[in-house]
């Protein structure tokens, strides 16, 4: 210890606070494996494919032979006389954490992409498989406990019995019987916590540390709401928010830091061993497995990085062989420094080397405007609660879905992940309708609407429903991937706001606004934001306007007009708003002639049509087109705008400037305001951003 740090140490931690401090920190880590396990979806290691497999298998076996082999070749070298030093080590250091990555994953908001799903399948077995060698190890090289090494494997197989067999069905009974909506009776909770103390000292005497047996018992612990969630918020602010961090305090204080002058130690083969066999060889191993899958060679080395970090997992292996005289002082101190620059390095590579949202960049035009006449109309909708069903059905219905033409929808429910760490994503198209007697969850009430409207349709709208449950600041993820998946030409999103019939703001989820912003910056397609504010019967007409001041944004919105203006009830009006003072130069360049050219079609097709008005306004500025839209606001039902996103024109001067929504446009924000008391529904379109 370097001695300035000693005489710290003293100060802060007198003689006799460090075991007091132990205990606590023992307590941490126990709730941290038990968290760790309720977290997990054990159903994922079945859902696990052959890459996953191959490429954490490969990656734990290969370094451990290798390394096997290369230090009982060493011959007479320093790393023969260490071995149980040298086994632990390369144990500790070729082990996967599920937890560990997922961290790492959620930190660098992978963890929806393709190459974070990889790594957590592959992770969840590594984790499992990691966790099951570890701790029969500890009980192989433990021979000189008390209790002899065959009935420590009975009672631990006896207890992992218990637990799989007796303990699992019979949580999975308390759910089934607990109302929808309400939370587990404490009475359960208490016995669950209680039980998983009492496994703590039963892991404790059988094998080297409390390890096993609460990751097993959290495991078995069913995820998800009402249990899985219920008991996470119990342990998770006392044991991850307060405990943890002093376990990895006090873990940090054991490490010896007077280890520079290695060369002619034996620390310095172990340095060189944990680096050829804890890195080298299985970054090696894990790439060479993910290019023969035809994996990117960037997500390849990604991958490989990711599954070869490490954490709070691997230091509490070496702090426990440390307290037990396993490895030096020096050792640790090594082992502990090689682990935070793996972190973070690793951080930065990954950030580096793979971007999830180059995958959308829009090569490829996938928006109205350059849909061809003939093509198959594909619509992905969002929806959170159940109310966004009944106006997201009835902007389809705004879609002119008839049988010679159908509409193609795919319905996207997105619930926030609680208590578990993998996403979720589901299709229910293979699934038949459930029966309304039932069990009537969230989602399946959801998805019944869905079907029951494409039933309404008789062929003319076919609905594709899927359900992801997600972190809320990776939705955007879902959304964007399953639109290049289904070659989406528009997403329509819910706004994050919600009126009641008087006028009065309902709720304002600060979570949507995020995600719908996410989505206008990534998306592969167009998107329309939809503002409800308007109830109108379906049997009547509809009084639709489109509000077109010109560019890329007002043309993608004049083609959803006019494709609903083929539906003979609604009545749509065009109000075309040019700047009174435009110059002639102006007018020539290619947006505005594009303008002019679609505004001419719709034009001629205004006397074949019959339910189309055009209304061409002069303004001088932004006050003017201001009071253009407070004069028409009472006039329609449904309002489709451009957000106009880059544009600044005369037409919306000054409008930016106090723009309380800028994910609407000047227009749509200003006609979603609460100044204005607009009853109308309104839809703000931005155009695919193409290259």
């Amino acid at each position: 210890m370097v001695p300035v740090f000693e005489d710290y140490k003293k100060i802060l931690f007198p003689y006799g606070s460090q075991d007091t401090l132990a205990t606590i920190a023992a307590l941490g880590y126990v709730l941290f494996l038990f968290e760790t396990g309720v977290k997990m979806d054990f159903n994922m290691i079945l859902k696990t494919g052959r890459k996953g497999w191959a490429i954490i298998v490969f990656g734990l076996i290969a370094p451990m032979v290798i390394g096997f082999f290369v230090r009982h070749l060493a011959g007479k070298s320093d790393l023969e006389n260490i071995t149980l030093e040298g086994d632990i080590v390369m144990v500790g250091h070729n082990t996967t954490s599920f937890v560990v990555i997922v961290s790492l994953l959620n930190d660098l908001k992978l963890l929806n992409s393709e190459l974070g799903r990889l790594a957590l399948s592959a992770a969840l077995v590594g984790d499992i498989f990691s966790n099951v060698f570890v701790t029969f190890s500890s009980i192989m090289i433990n021979t000189n406990h008390h209790i002899p090494i065959g009935i420590r494997f009975g009672s631990l197989v006896g207890i992992v019995i218990f637990i799989l067999f007796i303990y699992r069905p019979t949580m999975f009974w308390i759910v089934e019987h607990t109302s929808e909506g309400k939370e587990v009776k404490d009475i359960y909770i208490n016995i669950v916590i209680g039980t998983l103390f009492v496994l703590c000292w039963i892991s404790g005497q059988l094998e080297r540390g409390p390890i096993f047996l609460p990751f097993i018992f959290g495991l078995a612990t069913p995820a998800g709401p009402l249990l899985g969630s219920t008991l996470i918020k119990r342990v998770h602010l006392l044991g991850i928010k307060l405990f943890l961090p002093i376990f990895m305090t006090t873990s940090t204080m054991k490490m010896e830091y007077g280890f520079w002058n290695l060369t002619k130690s034996p620390t310095f083969d172990i340095v060189m061993f944990v680096f050829f066999s804890g890195y080298f060889v299985k970054m090696v191993t894990c790439y060479l497995v993910s290019i023969f899958y035809k994996m990117p060679l960037k997500d390849g080395i990604s991958l490989a990085l990711l599954l070869n970090c490490k954490g709070v997992v691997e230091v509490t292996m070496y702090s426990t062989a440390l307290d037990r005289n396993d490895i030096s002082p020096k050792t640790y101190g090594v082992v502990m420094i090689l682990i935070m620059i793996s972190i973070c390095m690793t951080h930065m590579l990954v950030k580096c080397l793979y971007d999830p949202s180059r995958k959308y960049v829009g090569y490829q035009k996938r928006n109205l405007f350059h849909m061809k006449s003939n093509s198959e109309l594909k619509i992905l909708v969002c929806i959170h609660k159940q109310h966004h069903v009944t106006f997201i059905t009835r902007f389809i219905d705004l879609c002119y879905p008839i049988v010679e033409d159908p509409v193609t929808v795919d319905a996207l429910h997105l619930i926030e992940l609680a208590g578990r760490y993998s996403p979720i994503f589901i299709s229910h198209k293979k699934k038949k309708v459930v029966a309304l007697n039932l069990h009537d969850s969230y989602s399946d009430s959801v998805i019944l609407s869905l079907k029951l409207y494409e039933h309404d349709k008789q062929g003319a709208a076919i609905v594709n429903p899927y359900t992801a449950i997600s972190p809320v600041n990776l939705m955007h993820e879902d959304i964007c991937h399953l639109a290049l998946d289904k070659v989406s030409s528009l997403i329509i999103l819910p706004f994050h706001r919600k009126w009641s019939s008087d006028g009065k703001v309902e709720y304002d989820d600060i979570n949507i606004r995020t995600i719908n912003c996410n989505v206008l910056d990534k998306s592969p397609c167009s998107v329309g934001i939809l503002v409800n504010r308007a109830v109108y019967p379906t049997d009547s007409s509809l009084r639709l306007a489109l509000v077109f001041l010109g560019g890329n944004d007002d043309r993608e919105a004049l083609c959803l007009a006019k494709r609903a203006a083929r539906v003979t009830s609604i009545e749509l009006v065009i109000y075309h708003i040019v700047d009174k003072n435009k110059s002639g130069k102006e007018k020539e360049n290619l947006s505005t002639m594009l303008d002019i050219a679609m505004l001419k079609d719709v034009q001629l097709e205004q006397s074949r049509m019959g339910n189309v008005t055009f209304r061409g306004i002069e303004v001088e500025g932004g006050s003017q087109t201001l009071d253009v839209l407070r004069q028409m606001v009472d006039e329609h039902d449904f309002i489709i705008v451009g957000r106009r996103h880059g544009i600044d024109s005369h037409q919306t001067s000054g409008l930016q400037d106090w723009s309380e929504f800028p994910e609407l446009g000047p227009v749509g924000d200003y006609l979603a305001s609460s100044d204005l008391d607009c009853k109308a529904s309104i839809l703000v379109v931005q155009q695919q951003i193409c290259l």
